[in-house]
């Protein structure tokens, strides 16, 4: 990395704007992000815009800006686990951004849900420490409920199999989600995390929503998520890349349903979508 004054160490991006970690800066990128952790996600993302562009790379963060549909987005990664998605979202705050859509994979562990699937989360339940970091651990990590419905009618008009339901974010990928750790090292409560959250009804592992949604409702922006299934841990099935061009394009096309009803609200002056002002468009 070549050398460049910040402005300060609490405020580490350049006159400019230009952020120290994604590298980006005000113009960059649309009000409207979709999150994957894998920075060669994005241009699998990227190809189904109408126009796209790549604006910039930077450790994990991998940024293109575009157009899908006529409706301005743009797609960054976050790496995996919930530091390196805190870092994205801050920054992306910072520079214009104000939806945010994890577009991911997962591990489901209720026995009905088949690898291939997507699962559109509605909370997450906070086994990760980036959140604490934060707030409260009592304090929940929801999803906007504007972008769970925008998830679910895409899902609907793609004609994709989805689930909708809560998640278990963890910062541990082996002895956090209950799988063994080198030379098969295990504790009790690994050994009993997957029924007991089965038991609550949760549907699945992953590792960055519960920081994405915390800090979403922190600041006032919207979140949301939506996973592919590559594992069943009920089953033992996995299977690498099942599902992910179907949670691509239906974050793609939540982007546009979202953008939608952004024009329909500022249009009646509502601050919130609900489904009857679909009437007054007509």
């Amino acid at each position: 990395m070549k050398s460049m004054k910040l402005k300060s160490a609490d405020i580490p991006e350049t006159e400019e704007g230009l952020q120290y970690h994604i590298m980006l800066k005000p113009g960059d990128v649309a009000p409207y992000v979709l999150l994957p952790g894998d920075p060669d996600r994005v241009p699998k993302i990227a190809k189904y815009w109408d126009e796209a562009r790549h604006v910039a790379r930077h450790r994990e963060y991998n940024t293109y800006t575009g157009k899908y549909k006529g409706v301005p987005i743009s797609a960054t990664s976050t790496g995996i686990g919930g530091p390196s998605t805190a870092i994205a979202v801050e920054e992306l705050l910072r520079i214009g951004a104000h939806t945010f859509i994890r577009v991911g994979t997962t591990g489901a562990i209720q026995r009905d849900i088949k690898v291939g699937d997507i699962i559109i989360t509605y909370a997450s339940v906070r086994l990760e420490g980036t959140s604490k970091q934060y707030v409260i651990p009592e304090y929940p990590a929801a999803a906007s409920p504007e972008v769970v419905l925008a998830l679910i009618e895409a899902a609907e008009t793609l004609g994709v199999r989805y689930h909708v339901g809560i998640t278990a974010s963890t910062d541990s990928f082996y002895t956090g989600q209950g799988r063994p750790g080198y030379k098969g090292y295990m504790q009790s409560w690994m050994k009993n995390i997957i029924p007991d959250l089965q038991a609550a009804r949760v549907l699945n592992f992953e590792m960055e929503s519960a920081t994405l949604f915390t800090l979403a409702n922190i600041y006032g922006v919207r979140a949301g998520m939506v996973t592919a299934v590559i594992a069943n841990r009920v089953t033992g099935e996995m299977v690498a890349g099942a599902g992910e061009e179907d949670a691509i394009k239906v974050a793609n096309e939540a982007v546009r349903i979202l953008y939608e009803w952004d024009e329909i609200k500022n249009r009646y002056g509502k601050k919130y979508f609900y489904p009857r002002l679909i009437l007054y468009k007509k």
